[in-house]
């Protein structure tokens, strides 16, 4: 089989000069932060996408899309992924953990004070939104 970049989209949850960042508990990553995100299914708009991963890995319900902050070309850890990155405003409701075998430890942070290790995809997303670029070379 023909391998093939996977789409996967990665979401700046913003509230009061903050963003939404979670500790990564999947196979590439893992034990690393990051933002919210996934992949990008059949038939989902962008926006569709990120407030479906946002409600699956935190719960957070009152979104705003603020439209497509950021494009990658992601290539690390044996995988290839074209990342769409989105914003969504949050104006209440803290994080809950519903999929606690994925992610763990969501907190509000300043988008200029990342923890690390910081997820390399992730932190692209952050770093091209806060530079108002939708795509860098890394």
């Amino acid at each position: 089989m023909e391998k093939r970049p996977l789409i996967g989209i990665g979401v700046v949850i913003h509230r009061d000069g903050k963003i939404l960042v979670g500790k990564r508990l999947s196979s590439h990553g893992n034990g690393t932060w990051m933002i919210a995100g996934g992949h990008l299914e059949f038939g989902e708009t962008f926006e569709e996408a990120a407030v479906r991963e946002t409600i699956e890995e935190t719960g957070l319900t009152d979104l705003v899309f603020g439209g497509v902050v950021s494009l990658g070309n992601d290539i690390a850890y044996d995988k290839h992924y074209v990342s769409i990155g989105v914003l969504l405003e949050c104006a209440t409701g803290e994080p809950t953990n519903p999929e606690p075998e994925h992610s763990s430890d969501w907190q509000w942070c300043d988008p200029r004070s990342l923890p690390e290790p910081f997820f390399p995809h992730s932190k692209q997303v952050v770093t091209n939104w806060l530079a108002g670029k939708i795509h860098a070379s890394s």
